[in-house]
Order: C-alpha cells, then structure tokens, then sequence
C-alpha cells in the first residue's frame, strides 16, 4: 500500500488507538480487494440497525465510543429498525426498542447524524460527479454510483463507519475507472408507466446478469426516467443481481462513455410483454390480501403524495393494513402539506425513520397473521419471502385497489 504521511501516523498509532483500529481494519480490507492506495472521501454513510448488529453489535460500537471515536467526515445513517412512536401498534419486542434507544445516541455522540434514511441522496446529501463517498446500503450505493456518477462501493457496517472515522476508503471497484464501464447493453422497449415497472427492470436484468462487476447500460424507446423511477431501478437490480451501476443513455452522467474499452457480454430488447409478465408471475388476482406496504427503498414526498391522492375519499379494507415507510424530513413536509392527516382517515400507516423489512417481519407476521402482501416494490417482493410471507408485486394505483377491495385485482 502507497500510505500518505498522514496514513502512515494512524496505522503507527500516533494519531490514537481509534484511527489505528479504524485505519488498520481498512488497510486489511484494502489488501483483500488488491487496492494499492486510499482515496479521500468527503461523506459517508453507515448501516447500523440493532436488528441487524443486536448485541455483539452493541458492543462494539460501544467500545468505539467509549475510546471517543468522532467522524472526521459528514456521516449519516441508515435506516433503523424501529420507528418508537408505533413500536406498541406494531408489538414489536422490547429488545429491538430499547437496542435502538441505546444505539441512536452513542453514534449521535461520535458524530453521526443519526437521519435514519435510505434516501439521503434525496433529502440530506447529493454528492457530485466523481466525488468519492463511502456508504452502505446495495440501492444508496447503485444510486450513487448510477445517477450521480458518485463513487463507492458496496461498504459494510463497520467499513462505513470507519471510513466516516478516517475520511478514506480503499481504492478498488467502483472507485476506479475500469469498473464503471458497461458490458450489458440493454434496450427497452416499454411504456414503463409506473414506479413498479422500473424495480421490475431491474429484477429482469438482475436475475439474468448476476454479479457485482456487471454494468448494464440502458437504452430508452419510450420512456423517460424520473429521479424516484431512477430510485426504484437502483434498489431492485442491487437486490437481484448485487450489481452496484448502471448507466441509461442520455440521462445519467457517465452513460455516453459507457461502452468502451470493455468487452460486452450480451444485448438484450426487453418489451411490454416482458415486463407485464413478470406481474403475472408475482401473484395471482382475485388473492385476498393482508397487508400492503410502500417501503424498500423510503418514500419521497412526491410518492407519498401520490399514495395520498390515490387514497382520498376512500377507506382501506377492515382486513387489510396499509404500511408506507419515509424519513423525518419528508414524514414533517407530508404533515405540513396535509397528506399525512388523508393518510390516516384512509386507514394507512406512515412510518418513520425505518424500512419496514427491518423491522422484524416475520415477527409481526405471527403476531398479525398476516401472509399476503402485495408492494409496489420489487426489491421488497424479493426480500419478503425469507421471513415467511407470499409477495404480490404489483403496479402503484393497484396497489391501492387491493388495499381498499381486500383483494388483488
């Protein structure tokens, strides 16, 4: 490894025992991936969920915050477990509350801004072309990297968290050039008329070009992407296909030097009928439904004011619970505009600070009995089955149909 000056104190220990562990964990993971240098980030952005770290978790970032780790860089969280003004209506056990009553302030105290949100790119911080970041979350990360020409690979917990701590990553994958260019090139011709058309884009090419080093190009008939659109594509290829960047042609930053100077593995055409498909795939009609969610990844004020508009006048099924998931800053703006209060007289949930399948799932599935559920979400269709439940992927407006109805339809 080329270790700066600086580098060199931390890996020493001059700098104190909390870079010399942060840095030193980086540097293996550096040898690991065949980097030969650090590069400076400028934000990162951490997972760090007690449903996911639970007590050796705790521990550990305990000891860090005890040794008095502070962030050298602007760092946020992810989404969390538990949104504690509903953790009674949803029974959620005790353990997750209070884990998470006891994670929020000890990173609060190392400097973390403590956000909450798989869409800070969207509300928090939009880094700018080329800039390098370090975050977690798989959609966060194929964002950024995709629609922001951004730079960052994949990073776990404490991957994240220590590159907050240093302000540097290893330079391997997506921070490099080489990793950034297309080898699948992919025209669609659809419609794509729905935000579930673009997360069933990215279930297709997903499943069909697995692996993290493959980057498809889009190419757009008839069609144009919107930033959510965009958001939905993201989260879902990074759960089927663990890919981490995409380009489409004429939209995002870095698509018109896409395909060049690697060989391309296949050109595909994908159509309406591909798309409409994979729908009649994902569950049968005339199902009776128990739960409806809008999560994975968090709703944008525009698309909880859609679900809100779709909603107004109308009366969620006796049988049926209706879950959306968001962040602070667009669950307060929600409120201010008055879609929270046309959410509630429906019969909705909104959630705050979490995405749903975070929360314990399988959990609440025996608490409720709940087991059909119909999202809008691909990647959520693609993480459920494990905790138990029979996903029903369908289209925005038919989601609330089935919400009201108690039936898909």
């Amino acid at each position: 490894m080329k270790l700066t000056d600086d580098e060199r104190a931390m890996i020493g220990g001059e700098a104190g025992p909390v870079l010399q562990k942060a840095l030193t964990y980086q540097l293996r993971l550096a040898e690991f991936f065949g980097a030969d240098h650090f590069v400076p980030v400028t934000n990162a952005h951490f997972t760090g969920d007690f449903e996911v770290m639970d007590s050796g978790g705790l521990a550990y970032v305990e000891e860090l915050a005890a040794a008095g780790a502070k962030v050298r860089v602007p760092t946020t969280r992810n989404s969390t477990c538990v949104d504690p003004a509903a953790a009674g209506q949803l029974k959620q056990r005790c353990t997750l509350v209070d884990g998470e009553l006891r994670v929020g302030p000890m990173l609060r105290r190392m400097g973390v801004l403590t956000v909450n949100t798989c869409i800070g790119y969207q509300t928090v911080y939009t880094p700018r072309l080329g800039e390098h970041v370090a975050w977690g979350d798989t959609g966060t990360v194929a964002y950024a990297n995709s629609v922001l020409g951004a730079r960052t690979n994949y990073e776990a917990g404490p991957a994240s968290l220590f590159a907050g701590i240093t302000g540097r990553t290893a330079a391997y994958g997506f921070h490099l050039d080489e990793h950034r260019r297309a080898n699948v090139v992919c025209r669609v011709d659809a419609p794509m008329t729905d935000l579930a058309d673009w997360g069933v884009l990215g279930l297709l090419v997903g499943k069909r070009f697995r692996g993290y080093w493959n980057v498809p190009v889009f190419e757009f008939t008839r069609a144009e992407p919107t930033p959510d659109a965009l958001k939905h594509l993201a989260a879902s290829i990074a759960s089927y296909g663990s890919m981490a960047m995409f380009h489409v042609a004429g939209v995002t930053p870095e698509a018109d030097d896409a395909v060049g100077g690697r060989e391309v593995l296949e050109r595909i055409v994908l159509s309406k009928k591909d798309i409409e498909d994979v729908y009649a795939e994902q569950g049968k009609d005339d199902q009776v439904v128990d739960l409806v969610v809008f999560t994975a990844p968090q709703q944008s004020l525009l698309e909880v004011q859609q679900i809100a508009d779709l909603l107004d006048g109308r009366r969620v099924h006796p049988d049926v619970d209706v879950i959306l998931t968001t962040n602070s800053m667009v669950a307060k703006a929600a409120a201010e505009e008055g879609l929270t209060n046309v959410l509630s007289r429906s019969g909705a949930m909104l959630l705050v600070g979490t995405c749903w399948y975070l929360m314990d799932p399988a959990e609440m599935r025996e608490s409720f009995g709940w087991k059909r559920l119909v999202t809008n979400s691909a990647k959520l269709a693609n993480i459920i089955r494990a905790h138990g439940y029979e996903p029903v992927l369908r289209r925005t407006a038919e989601c609330i149909d089935a919400a009201v109805s108690g039936k898909v339809r």
